[in-house]
């Protein structure tokens, strides 16, 4: 039988920048599924076979570091 693993991780570290200001959540998903096409439109075009959902390795991704959400400031001003 197959191993169930679910991956919830703590998004309050990615709901906040290096200056401490607080990042929205509309900006989190569209980052995270923006690196999620990515990944996908990547594994594409290179013949590969994704085994892990895109959106999974973005967010780890984002939790890693490799990638910063920067929001426009009109947003964080709303």
């Amino acid at each position: 039988m197959a191993e169930n693993k679910m991956f919830n991780p703590d998004l309050r570290e990615l709901l906040t920048d290096e200056k401490g200001n607080q990042i929205s959540r509309y900006s989190l998903v569209t980052a995270t599924a923006k690196i999620a096409r990515e990944i996908a439109d990547d594994a594409a075009e290179n013949h590969e076979i994704i085994t892990e959902k895109p959106v999974t390795t973005a967010l780890d991704k984002l939790l890693k570091g490799e990638y910063k959400i920067e929001e426009p400031a009109e947003i964080r001003e709303l």
